[in-house]
């Protein structure tokens, strides 16, 4: 874990050099969730993750990328330093 840590930190650093860089951040485990439904009259709080799942996020970046191409390419620069699948996904209204 600590050499993916440090992959990561480097990788971090290097969005940062080259201007992509928006914001990161790591989440705790899932079992630390807590999900609100809000949409009843009374909104209803339950422990653990929304989703019943073998993977769970456990951080993301938010990127700030002139084109898929380049998000796709730093998302695998980002797989390889975390040693983990990475999602791609735009902002809605922002693609």
């Amino acid at each position: 874990m600590e050499e993916a840590f440090a992959a990561t930190g480097a990788f971090n650093d290097k969005l940062k050099a080259d201007g992509y860089w928006v914001f990161a951040g790591g989440l705790e485990q899932a079992s630390t969730a807590t999900v609100v439904d809000g949409q009843g009259a009374t909104p209803v709080v339950t422990d653990g993750p929304y989703l019943e799942a073998k993977e769970y996020i456990g951080g993301f970046w938010v990127i700030d990328a002139p084109d898929l191409d380049v998000a796709l390419k730093l998302a695998a620069e980002g797989s390889k330093a975390c040693r983990g699948k990475v999602e791609v996904r735009p902002f809605e209204g922002l693609a």
